[in-house]
């Protein structure tokens, strides 16, 4: 359990706590000669039953209003100090209006300093407070009269703190620390300090070090001021680190990660919350996230709608809470919710987008969130996976309950694969229709007729689907559809008794098979297209044909010149194959044809290695 104090400066926050708890929480000698509260302070209070409830003392002075928002990262609970004899001040409901732009946790309220007033003006302050929490959406708060002097309503408000619980820990997520201090202890070496957001740890894990994108190693923990062999979400966590990395190297806003994400996120659009009208509808801004404080631009692209572009990225994930101030990090402007971690540069504003980003927002669970990015677009695992903070066994409860269509490493709608499985079969009708002369096309060649613009990955597996489900057949690597099956006519029959023996080791023209042969020209032209689709003959240029043996030949040199690193060029494979050089560009011009090469300037890549392959 972990409770942050909030108020004005010198309103006895700290004073508080060590009424409370017995502890000091300013712990700087610059807090000791000033009397009040710079940086994050913690105390800690020990419970009957052995939990710990720890408290994190912010400071009050605006000036550091900075550290402040560090230390309201992943807490429970609020305990809100007003003085009795000044009442609600500027930080008061500043503090207040931070803390439900964060998500708005449970309240309570201190009435500090009662012995300095009279019960009048304590009626007046209590009225004051139940007005401005009712405001900004907390109903029903408890009020506690105190006074750190004289002790006057400390047990009250001691019992009522021991009595809250805090909320059970979805482990299933990863585990996530926002660090807000590093030191070193002679004998131990590195610590980091933070509150957990999410998830476990446990000592001897290895965690990944944020910015620096390095691991490291749990050597001991402390949770809630006690060592322990695992802590987790909701806890004040020391841990002992053990990597090349020294103190120097961490700063307050750096994480300690479960899941190794070399970069953060720069570009990202929020559901925003404003405290007031906005100047312009687009500016500079101050943004705080957990323990980082960074700066960046706010671009609104609609009601309650905008876009963030970062100066330096943070460790962000769906549904974390910025608090975004004005360009001099004087006055919040308001806050922020994570819908989406990379926006797109072009076409925020289409009615379309801005449709689907209200979907995301109403998404209220992973199943719901999933199904909303399915709509848009297909979706990685790794990134969903990190956006939401799944562990592994929660990923794979989520593809279980939402049943998306695995495309490799990333996920589609059914609906959207069906769409683009239909998209791969009328290519591929088309295909035929075009070209009847050769028995079928190759897979990135097919991807690239139908679907040009999609990721290579995820149409690729879209069509070993249609193969394992019979809607595509292939023969040597070649797709094809399962009713294109060429066969010869009995007159074909015959005269490919005689026309086949022709073919030896060297291409043929059509003019030439027909002189030989004594038949007429169309009728060798028509049986050779009909020899071509059954796959025996190859033709690489029009009326220009191989034995497809020898074709495999070819091939089966190209990918031994690229399994040795290489790649082919016309001179090279003139003298490979001892031929002119004429028809080594014309073979090697089929080969960029069909898909199996790609040229690069003057050499031939392979491209799509199964085809022209017997094992395809």
């Amino acid at each position: 359990m972990i409770i942050a104090t909030a108020g004005h400066v010198d309103h006895g926050k700290t004073a508080l706590l060590q009424a409370l708890t017995g502890v000091d929480a300013d712990r700087l000698p610059e807090e000791k000669r000033r009397g009040m509260t710079i940086d994050l302070g913690y105390a800690y209070w020990p419970q009957p039953d052995g939990r710990v409830v720890g408290f994190i003392d912010v400071p009050g002075h605006e000036k550091f209003l900075a550290n402040m928002l560090a230390g309201i990262g992943g807490i429970h609970h609020a305990l809100l100090v007003v003085a009795c004899d000044d009442g609600v001040m500027p930080q008061t409901r500043e503090h207040l209006q931070l803390l439900s732009l964060v998500g708005q946790p449970p309240l309570s309220v201190a009435l500090t300093k009662a012995d300095r007033v009279d019960a009048v003006r304590i009626a007046e302050v209590q009225h004051q407070v139940a007005e401005l929490t009712q405001q900004l959406g907390w109903l029903a708060v408890p009020q506690f009269v105190t006074s750190s002097t004289t002790q006057q309503g400390i047990d009250a408000l001691r019992q009522h703190l021991s009595e809250l619980r805090a909320p059970d820990v979805d482990m299933g997520r990863r585990f996530r620390l926002a660090i807000d201090r590093a030191f070193t202890l002679k004998g131990s070496g590195l610590v980091v300090t933070g509150t957990a957001l999410a998830g476990e740890v446990s000592v001897g894990d290895t965690l990944w070090l944020s910015r620096l994108n390095f691991p490291v190693r749990v050597r001991s923990l402390h949770a809630q001021n006690q060592s322990v062999t695992r802590a987790q979400a909701g806890e004040r966590i020391a841990l002992n680190i053990v990597g090349d990395v020294e103190k120097d190297q961490i700063a307050r806003g750096d994480w300690l990660l479960a899941q190794a994400q070399p970069t953060g996120t720069q570009r990202l659009i929020v559901a925003l919350r404003l405290l007031q009208p906005l100047k312009t509808p687009s500016q500079p801004v101050h943004l705080h996230h957990a323990a980082s404080h960074t700066t960046g631009r706010l671009n609104v692209i609609a009601d309650e709608m905008a876009e963030l572009v970062l100066s330096e990225p943070l460790w962000l994930a769906e549904n974390d809470r910025l608090i975004i101030r004005d360009s001099n990090a004087q006055q919040t402007l308001g806050g922020g919710r994570v819908l989406l971690l990379n926006s797109k540069k072009r076409g925020k504003r289409h009615p379309d987008y801005l449709g689907w980003l209200q979907q995301l927002a109403a998404a209220e669970t992973d199943e719901a969130s999933l199904h909303a990015h399915l709509i848009q677009q297909p979706v990685y695992m790794a990134e969903l996976s990190w956006a939401r903070q799944l562990s592994d066994d929660a990923l794979t409860n989520l593809l279980g309950k939402v049943a998306p269509v695995r495309l490799g490493s990333a996920l589609m709608a059914a609906e959207q694969a069906a769409a683009w499985q239909q998209r791969l079969l009328e290519a591929l009708t088309a295909f035929h229709q075009q070209h009847p002369e050769v028995p079928g096309i190759g897979r990135d060649r097919l991807r690239r007729l139908a679907l040009p613009h999609q990721p290579p990955e995820q149409v690729i597996t879209l069509i070993d689907q249609l193969l394992s489900q019979g809607q595509l057949q292939h023969r040597q690597g070649w797709l094809h559809l399962p009713d294109f099956e060429p066969r010869f006519n009995p007159q074909e029959e015959t005269l490919w008794q005689q026309v086949g023996p022709l073919f030896g080791d060297q291409p043929l023209w059509v003019r030439d098979i027909a002189l030989a042969t004594h038949q007429d020209e169309e009728a060798v032209r028509s049986l050779l297209l009909t020899a071509a689709r059954l796959g025996h003959i190859t033709a690489i240029v029009r009326d220009r044909y191989y034995r497809s043996e020898q074709i495999q030949i070819f091939a089966d040199l190209i990918r031994q010149r690229d399994a040795n690193g290489g790649s082919t060029s016309a001179a090279d494979f003139r003298n490979q194959l001892g031929t002119g050089r004429k028809i080594a560009v014309q073979i090697l011009e089929f080969f960029d044809r069909s898909g199996f090469t790609r040229r690069r300037g003057n050499d031939h890549l392979l491209r799509d290695a199964r085809l022209f392959d017997t094992s395809a």
